[in-house]
């Protein structure tokens, strides 16, 4: 993994990735996108890590989006499936990861903001999807339905205008805000708070929330019975009521 993206694999389980060019608001280039392929991968194989946060470097972007130049050289039309790291899209991430927002989200950095789980923004965030500025096209935006309001998602999409972190967060796109100085410890006080659950109740609950959004009612119900029966089955789902019983702190084995 080169500089571009930086990979923090920390003891209590949190991976902090960090898109590492400041100098070009962290911009999605081949460096960068190689880098994400790669610590996507890396945090997934890796059973030690349950958490991941994304973030960017510098006070100014989180990521500014795609790299305009790299386009124009490339003269790129249609975007190949592979070129950008989408978890839920082209990745397989099947643990919860966390968008730490320091700065601008826009277009490409809405798109892998969006595609994490979970938001944590700072009061200087700004998240816009501004394709129709430069003449370019957002169908990555399509799950953005499960997220906010059909009107506030037509509003943003079709008008490209930015939206700041505060309105971000009153339309249930981000979840917590932080002053600057605080995003990272916001954003690690979230991660160790799903730490602090059984890591099988953590894997059924996300896969309950991924499944109700592709599913009609009945249909989520049976297939969210069927991914927990592995987390009702386990000795952790033992450990937790007796834990409670003993009024203690349960000793999570993760099966």
């Amino acid at each position: 993994m080169s500089d571009a993206v930086l990979f923090d694999a920390r003891d209590d389980g949190i991976a902090i990735i960090t898109l590492n060019r400041p100098e070009t608001r962290n911009a999605l280039s081949k460096d960068i996108r190689e880098g994400l392929f790669a610590a996507w991968d890396r945090f997934e194989r890796d059973p030690k890590l349950r958490v991941a946060i994304l973030t960017g470097s510098g006070e100014k972007a989180f990521c500014a989006g795609g790299d305009l130049k790299e386009m124009v050289e490339r003269q790129l039309a249609v975007p190949p499936r592979d070129m950008f790291p989408v978890p839920g899209d082209n990745i397989e991430v099947s643990k919860p990861t966390i968008a730490a927002v320091n700065g601008v989200a826009f277009a490409g950095g809405w798109m892998i903001a969006q595609a994490c789980d979970l938001c944590v923004a700072s009061t200087r965030a700004q998240f816009g999807i501004t394709e129709v500025k430069v003449g370019r096209s957002s169908p990555w935006a399509a799950p953005l339905i499960h997220m906010i309001p059909q009107r506030i998602m037509m509003e943003i999409i079709l008008t490209g205008k930015p939206i700041t972190a505060q309105r971000a967060y009153e339309i249930g796109l981000v979840n917590r805000l932080a002053e600057p100085e605080a995003l990272m410890e916001t954003a690690l006080a979230f991660a160790a708070e799903i730490l602090d659950g059984a890591p099988l109740s953590v894997k059924a609950g996300r896969e309950t929330v991924m499944l109700a959004t592709e599913m009609g009612r009945s249909a989520a119900l049976r297939a969210a019975r069927h991914a927990s029966e592995y987390c009702y089955m386990s000795s952790d789902a033992q450990e937790g009521p007796r834990a409670f019983a003993e009024k203690r702190r349960p000793q999570w084995k993760g099966r």
